[in-house]
């Protein structure tokens, strides 16, 4: 009964399974970056809908930024993601990390907006070299997928945000709860 009286009742509608978002937006970051480490090694499966003329060409600078580095980057994300999905007592830390997590939030629903709208109302026209199908694909695939990991970040960062007791810390609870009993 203590206990419940120190809840945060905001925090139950969205903590059904504490730590969830965080999880959800490593596991979108460890994805995006498996199927970039997969191009980088030579695949191709997909990368001609995503990256255009690039893919056929695959200039060295393409793979080592585009691919490799772009994964390595998905691979941060995912690590950040993780530490969304676990409790800190408090302090600069916690305040850094939330707003990386936001940071993350806004970079990938701009990105994902702004290309769905340039690619509908038709500002990236032919003269960028956008094939009828990269467009089709481009706008039910890559950008929704953006959105998403933009809203697993940003839910992410509300709940890391809303894990904590009545004096800013991390709950017992939600310690015990996302660490685990026996950490």
């Amino acid at each position: 009964m203590l206990l419940s009286m120190h809840e945060d009742p905001q925090n139950r509608a969205t903590s059904g399974i504490p730590g969830l978002w965080g999880r959800s937006a490593c596991a979108w970051s460890v994805a995006f970056a498996a199927l970039h480490f997969y191009w980088a090694l030579g695949g191709s499966w997909g990368l001609s809908v995503a990256a255009g003329p690039l893919a056929g060409e695959r200039p060295g600078w393409f793979v080592a930024v585009g691919l490799w580095g772009v994964g390595a980057l998905c691979l941060v994300g995912g690590g950040l993601g993780w530490r969304l999905s676990r409790p800190l007592p408090g302090g600069p830390a916690e305040s850094a990390i939330r707003a990386l997590g936001w940071c993350a939030c806004a970079v990938l629903l701009v990105r994902g907006i702004a290309i769905e709208v340039m690619l509908l109302i038709g500002t990236a026209g032919p003269e960028r070299d956008i094939s009828p199908a990269q467009r089709l694909w481009t706008l039910v695939l890559w950008n929704p997928w953006f959105l998403v990991g933009g809203l697993v970040f940003g839910l992410a960062a509300r709940e890391f945000g809303r894990a904590r007791g009545p004096r800013g810390g991390a709950t017992r609870q939600s310690l015990t709860t996302s660490r685990g009993p026996d950490q």
